[in-house]
């Protein structure tokens, strides 16, 4: 049997990772924002039920103890905020279980960094900035979007007061599957996912803002003021189809905090997905009183793929997962 042994970017593509490597440092150098380190083992994982979180069992000094390999940097980033760290970035080995493709893999580079005292527009102008930084051409003008607007405009629906009913039969006919007992959410992210994100960051810097809420994750909540409806205060930026970014004025409150991963954990029960250990350190951190701020995450190698002209990300890496 021939192994392939060799690398899956070449040499030459590494070189040039290296030097947007060191553009990505002097931008956040430039701004006094400190570069920090954190562990890829952690005590809790991600509850997210779209996400699926790698663990392992390992002798610490508690004995036998099950580790999750962490799927962002966030939650130890956010307890440095706590101690009092100020504004912050990391370059981080990110994991999540069975994504692997173009746009994937199961091992990644995430770029993360926290602004105490940012609104989450300010943090959207530093994210473009940090883009256009990086990439070689100018990606056009920057268009911010409601996510409520984008459906009413492509799909001539609105997500958060369409039946059911409708939105199943929508997403159904979209997908070519059988959403008869889809949630609502699932139905919204087939959509977002195969209709309204391919034609994203075309000709342009494409920012969604106001997603539902439902969908907020870790960041706070606020009103529509069209409706009054609740939504979260989040944002994702696109360029040529590609989710890069995923920011959120962040979420303080630990006691609602912990009440969104219990509720995770119930719907992975209920799909039939292993719970996941909520970390109990970041609660902690949280009650300690975390500043109130911004923070993003950015995947590193999507936008290098994109930068260096390349099909997919695996050709911006050492060794992807299928030769790692």
């Amino acid at each position: 049997m021939t192994i392939d042994w060799r690398p899956t970017a070449e040499i030459a593509t590494l070189g040039e990772r290296a030097r947007l490597m060191g553009k990505v440092r002097a931008f956040f150098a430039a701004r006094q924002v400190l570069e920090v380190e954190t562990p890829v083992l952690g005590h809790g994982g991600s509850t997210d039920v779209h996400l699926d979180s790698l663990s392992c069992e390992a002798t610490t000094p508690a004995g036998r103890e099950r580790l999750w390999l962490q799927t962002s940097p966030e939650f130890h980033m956010k307890r440095l905020l706590a101690a009092g760290s100020g504004p912050i970035f990391q370059l981080a080995r990110s994991f999540r279980d069975g994504e692997v493709g173009s746009r994937h893999n199961l091992e990644f580079t995430m770029l993360e960094w926290y602004r105490p005292g940012f609104t989450l527009a300010a943090l959207i102008d530093e994210t473009d900035a940090l883009m256009r930084d990086v990439l070689h051409e100018d990606p056009g003008p920057q268009r911010r979007h409601r996510y409520r607007d984008l459906f009413r405009e492509r799909l001539a629906i609105d997500p958060f007061t369409a039946e059911i009913a409708a939105l199943r039969t929508l997403a159904g006919a979209r997908g070519g599957l059988d959403m008869a007992d889809a949630e609502r959410d699932d139905c919204l992210d087939l959509l977002m996912s195969l209709v309204i994100e391919p034609t994203l960051g075309r000709d342009g810097l494409d920012v969604v803002v106001d997603y539902p809420a439902s969908q907020a994750a870790l960041a706070r909540r606020h009103r529509d003021p069209e409706d009054g409806a609740f939504v979260a205060s989040r944002f994702e930026a696109y360029l040529d189809g590609l989710e890069l970014a995923n920011g959120y004025d962040e979420l303080t409150d630990a006691d609602e905090q912990q009440a969104r991963f219990q509720a995770d954990n119930v719907a992975r029960r209920a799909l039939g997905k292993p719970e996941v250990d909520i970390d109990q350190r970041l609660l902690a951190a949280l009650r300690s009183g975390m500043p109130s701020g911004s923070g993003v995450a950015l995947g590193l190698d999507r936008l290098f793929q994109l930068a260096l002209g390349k099909g997919s990300v695996a050709e911006v890496m050492a060794f992807a997962t299928p030769r790692a």
